[in-house]
């Protein structure tokens, strides 16, 4: 399998720089690794990497582009302390996409900003939620017509210990593999899921394939066990980068990481013909957003 892990020396979230062979790479699904790149925790915020800040039943504590603090169960003085953190990082993790991929920036939309505490091993899900297994990103009520998930993660374990994932073949791999499963699409269906509020806007024929693609992978224990993957360890003290709905993954272990996603429009790439909506349109032979 091609390699699909690339790595590079940086160690300044602001000194990063446009480079062709990287901007192809996690273009085409790879993962960009920075093993020198830390996010430093200042000595007042030691005390905030503990899972018991998390409030009952949430995954992570996330901090909104207007400042609001969700998902933590904390007094007033660890609420402000963890939204410091927490922007310092989207802050750097900002200036690294805009560093790595310059036209990317006027177009960029800025999701939440989470740092998540919590252990992945032992967490109790539904084998559809279980990102233990291999997947591309796709949510079910959240329709995004092709528009990219960019997503940047720093690895801030104190003890030291990695944070594992998997990462599987690339994207038109997958998407051979699971479209001749696929379930037809139904335009009735999507507009009745969103008249009746289950999904936020009109899911369309890429965003049911996408499922389809999410689904099938995950429910596919011989994939899971046999598909061309690499284990990953990212160090404590690293950071990566990937379009995770393109890039398959599963987090197998790790505590304590920080992670920004960022949504950009497929048409703002510097190759849009890479991109999953490119390549599922390519292979469906029709448009699959209307």
């Amino acid at each position: 399998m091609e390699k699909q892990i690339v790595e590079r020396d940086l160690a300044d979230w602001k000194a990063a720089e446009a480079d062709a062979a990287l901007i192809a790479a996690v273009e085409a699904g790879k993962v960009l690794y920075f093993p020198s790149l830390h996010f430093t925790i200042w000595p007042q915020e030691a005390a905030l990497l503990r899972p018991e800040l998390l409030a009952k039943g949430k995954r992570n504590i996330s901090l909104d582009a207007d400042g609001t603090l969700k998902g933590a169960d904390a007094s007033l003085a660890e609420q402000a302390e963890l939204a410091g953190m927490i922007g310092r990082f989207r802050d750097g993790a900002l200036a690294l996409v805009h560093g790595l991929l310059p036209a990317y920036q006027p177009h960029l939309r800025i999701a939440p900003t989470s740092f998540r505490p919590a252990e992945v091993q032992g967490r109790a899900q539904s084998w559809r939620a279980d990102d233990r297994r291999l997947h591309v990103d796709a949510f079910p009520s959240r329709p995004n017509r092709g528009e990219r998930i960019l997503r940047v993660f720093a690895n801030i374990n104190p003890m030291g210990q990695p944070r594992t994932w998997r990462v599987g073949e690339p994207f038109e791999d997958v998407a051979r593999r699971y479209l001749p499963r696929a379930k037809p699409y139904s335009a009735w269906q999507a507009q009745c899921l969103k008249r009746l509020g289950i999904t936020k806007s009109f899911r369309s024929e890429y965003d049911h394939l996408m499922l389809q693609l999410h689904d099938g992978m995950k429910g596919d224990a011989d994939y899971q066990k046999n598909a061309r993957q690499v284990t990953m360890p990212f160090a404590a003290g690293s950071a990566w980068v990937c379009f995770s709905d393109q890039t398959p993954h599963a987090v197998m272990s790790g505590q304590f990481m920080m992670e920004q996603t960022l949504h950009l429009p497929v048409e703002a790439q510097y190759n849009p013909s890479s991109s999953p909506l490119a390549i599922l349109t390519r292979l469906a032979g029709h448009p699959l957003v209307p």
